[in-house]
């Protein structure tokens, strides 16, 4: 078979498979990320009181900061399952596409 036209392979029922899940994907964890972010900075907005108030006593540490730490690792986690789908999921199904279309 020989290379397709780009109409051909817009029209592709498997390409646009591929373009939707891929935009669910991004959207979803985009839409996560930016609730885990705002949600943190309206926390530190309106309710300074509640993280600033200590851990235990005797320390230094105040519930920011491991709110603040989960935020960030939160966000690795969500870059973490963005890549996990990608490598395992996605990759596969461009390649498969790349060797129908010809590319």
């Amino acid at each position: 078979m020989g290379k397709m036209k780009k109409e051909d392979i817009l029209n592709d029922p498997e390409f646009t498979q591929l373009v939707s899940k891929k935009n669910v994907i991004s959207w979803v964890l985009t839409i996560v990320e930016l609730v885990l972010y705002f949600g943190f900075i309206a926390l530190i907005a309106f309710n300074k009181e509640y993280l600033s108030q200590k851990l235990s006593e005797g320390t230094a540490t105040t519930i920011g900061i491991p709110i603040a730490v989960g935020t960030i690792l939160l966000s690795w986690v969500l870059t973490g399952i963005y890549i996990f789908w990608a490598n395992s999921k996605y990759d596969a199904e461009v390649k498969k596409l790349k060797d129908k279309i010809g590319g």
